[in-house]
């Protein structure tokens, strides 16, 4: 179960239709008058990116390298993928998946970090998927968490010296290295565990590098009525950009590309660093890494043998 991403096809909601960024933004934004500049803001960065998101298919490309792992183990089990804010949405995919006849079902959250909107949600989601579904309603379990799994860090560590390893050795080592994960409210912050997850994973891949590190978050918005998690990777390069002074980012709260990262980090941030004189270079996300995709095997595979699901 992931996020979700605009892709091409008219949700038939709207006419005219206003493009299926902005609807996708404006659902999960919320419809309330008071939001539509900011979704408009937002809806942009995908016009700016042709309009749509990569962000499905990378995610199917994901479910697909855990089901041929699955099966090179000998565990045959079909894997879906369904979508918290476009199609297929969790709830068609589950009611297929009832349709089937399946009793017993794993749900794999695929986001690093728990907090209500980044993972309980999802419980939410699945929940109100069942209710309708009655006795033919399969029984779910969900995966662990897994955010400073050894399979995780080092397929971000190995992420990250990718990124380096186009440039001098030693201007590799000076470059300094931002780990970020999407803002969110303070208000939410407290409520669990998400900033703590956060920096225990760059405290970890951090150490499998080798190298100090800055500690920032992305995409929240500017100027906003209540305080958001800071500080932002824009206000951190401008504080410390300078002519000589190179930078790696490393989106660690991403699991693959989307237009949070393809914009606010390949375009937005790098502007600055371009601006300011200072190299950039952001490291990929960890998306089909075989030691990331071996990993949620390793997991499922001991969920399976523990619990019978």
């Amino acid at each position: 179960m992931a996020f979700g991403g605009p892709t091409p096809g008219c949700c038939g909601v709207r006419t005219p239709c206003p493009g299926e960024a902005y609807c996708f933004v404006e659902g999960v934004l919320g419809w309330e008058t008071q939001r539509t500049a900011r979704v408009e803001e937002v809806a942009a960065h995908y016009q700016h990116l042709g309009g749509f998101s990569p962000f499905n298919r990378f995610t199917e490309e994901q479910a697909g390298a855990l089901s041929r792992e699955l099966a090179s183990r000998g565990v045959d089990l079909p894997v879906w993928v369904g979508y918290r804010h476009w199609a297929p949405y969790v709830k068609e995919v589950m009611a297929g998946i009832s349709r089937e006849g399946c009793r017993r079902l794993l749900a794999v959250i695929m986001a690093p970090h728990q907090s209500t909107v980044s993972w309980d949600w999802y419980l939410k989601v699945v929940g109100e998927a069942l209710d309708p579904l009655g006795e033919a309603a399969p029984q779910v379990k969900f995966l662990d968490p897994w955010w400073r799994h050894p399979g995780f860090v080092e397929a971000w560590a190995e992420r990250v010296r990718e990124a380096l390893a186009g440039w001098e050795p030693g201007r590799a080592a000076r470059a300094e290295l931002i780990f970020t994960a999407h803002a969110i409210p303070h208000a939410i912050a407290r409520t669990g565990p998400y900033t703590q997850q956060f920096e225990e994973t760059a405290s970890a891949v951090a150490r499998r590098l080798e190298r100090p590190f800055t500690l920032a978050y992305q995409s929240g918005p500017e100027n906003p009525a209540i305080p958001w998690t800071d500080p932002d990777i824009c206000e951190v390069m401008r504080q410390r950009a300078k002519s000589g002074r190179d930078f790696v980012a490393a989106p660690v709260g991403f699991l693959c590309d989307n237009v949070e990262v393809l914009y606010d980090l390949d375009i937005a941030a790098r502007q600055i660093a371009q601006a300011q004189g200072s190299g950039f270079v952001r490291a990929g996300t960890v998306g089909t890494h075989p030691r990331f995709i071996g990993m949620l095997a390793d997991l499922v595979v001991e969920r399976i043998g523990r619990t019978r699901i």
